[in-house]
């Protein structure tokens, strides 16, 4: 029988926080993003600032219009990383099937273990007191879907344990919305079919669901019904590059098809210059757009040849995007991901014709990257983004501001 642990850090960025600033225990603390550019989100709150009611995504307005006191700090992402790498290798004490979740949740797979999967989460959250300070909960289950919603249900330094014997009880009364991967989108459209419980959508007729979802649909349906086989992940596997993405959301709305380019061409020399430093080409594009309704969209296209020349990528962006999206309203962020990835010292076919401009172009941005690393990315730019300084005024490497495309779809 399978037994998978999931396992979520409470309030990760706010406990690491207090950990270096005692100051801050006891208060009302949000970590959050710049809102000077548009970033300014609770990305993790304390204890007694979600007793106020404050969530994670909130903007920082609504957060302070809930609590005036409220306190806040700005994201230290190296910090949180470090002891993400130190929770990761307490859970690997166990197996070596640990999976990460962003840098504050992992999935465990301890099915055969000489210790029942509830025993090993007490020693987890055990561990995580007394080496590093922090608490977590733990969720227990058959799958991973069902893990990760018993994580979820007990907070703080609690663990959940969901059983084939009582999922029904515990997971079907939970809001569709709580299924993992469902975003506001099919959340929405979920309710309007009367789909309004996690149960509703396991007694649902399938067809249905793969008729308004596609493939999806039936993952769903499968996910509600605690039918999710997915596996648990090496953590080996986890960390293999399988893409190559930025995204950004932009200080002001963008409302041409030009300001569109001028960040299309800002993500897409990013994604360039990191598929070179791995080695790496793409042979897709996609582009990734969420409106000022936060509705989000993505295209892919396939390259004539795969690529890390970052004047093929954009070129390919733009024209994806200048083809699919409708100027129903204006938007409000903008992602760029290379992706089918193709390893540049591995063994390949040599073509029969070479195409020298090609050739100059891939000499000249090695050269950029040499220049670049010496004295910073934004040493030489494009003299495209010198049209809006606001929005190309940052480090598209570099800059904290920019993140993977994952953290866009309701990750922050």
């Amino acid at each position: 029988m399978r037994t998978i642990l999931h396992c979520d850090c409470n309030g990760f960025y706010a406990t690491v926080e207090m950990l270096f600033d005692p100051s801050l225990r006891g208060k009302p603390v949000v970590v959050c993003g710049d809102s000077k550019l548009r970033h300014g989100i609770v990305l993790a709150k304390s204890e007694k600032a979600k007793a106020c009611g404050i969530k994670t995504g909130d903007a920082l307005w609504e957060a302070q219009k809930k609590c005036p006191p409220l306190v806040l700090v700005p994201a230290n992402q190296q910090m949180y990383l470090a002891f993400s790498r130190r929770m990761r290798a307490i859970c690997r004490r166990y197996t070596a099937l640990v999976e990460p979740f962003g840098l504050d949740e992992s999935w465990l797979d301890v099915s055969g273990h000489l210790l029942s999967g509830e025993e090993i989460a007490a020693q987890l959250r055990k561990a995580a007191k007394e080496e590093l300070g922090i608490t977590v909960s733990v969720g227990v289950s058959f799958n991973k879907a069902f893990a990760k919603l018993g994580s979820d249900m007990r907070k703080p330094d609690a663990t959940t344990v969901i059983s084939r014997e009582n999922y029904r009880e515990k997971i079907w009364p939970l809001p569709a919305s709580d299924l993992l991967f469902v975003g506001r989108s099919t959340s929405t459209h979920l309710q309007q079919m009367g789909l309004n419980t996690i149960g509703d959508v396991a007694t649902a007729s399938p067809n249905i669901l793969k008729k308004v979802f596609g493939v999806n649909g039936l993952k769903l349906w499968r996910s509600a019904r605690g039918e999710d086989n997915s596996p648990v992940i090496f953590i080996e596997e986890a960390e293999t590059v399988k893409s190559i993405s930025n995204s950004t959301t932009t200080p002001h709305d963008i409302c041409t098809p030009e300001e569109a380019k001028v960040v299309l061409y800002l993500l897409s020399d990013s994604v360039a210059t990191r598929l070179r430093k791995h080695q790496l080409r793409c042979r897709t594009i996609s582009v990734w757009m969420r409106d000022v309704e936060l509705n989000n969209f993505e295209r892919q296209c396939r390259l004539p040849t795969d690529s890390d020349i970052a004047s093929e990528i954009a070129h390919a962006a733009v024209d994806l995007f200048t083809s699919s999206y409708p100027w129903s309203l204006p938007l409000r962020s903008l992602g760029v991901r290379g992706g089918d990835l193709l390893n540049t010292t591995a063994d390949c076919q040599i073509p029969l014709c070479t195409d020298a401009r090609r050739q100059r172009h891939h000499h000249l941005e090695e050269v950029l990257d040499d220049i670049r690393s010496r004295w910073g990315h934004t040493c030489i730019q494009r003299a495209l983004l010198l049209q809006d300084r606001a929005l190309t005024g940052i480090n598209p490497v570099d800059d904290h501001a920019l993140q993977p495309l994952a953290a866009m779809y309701g990750r922050e």
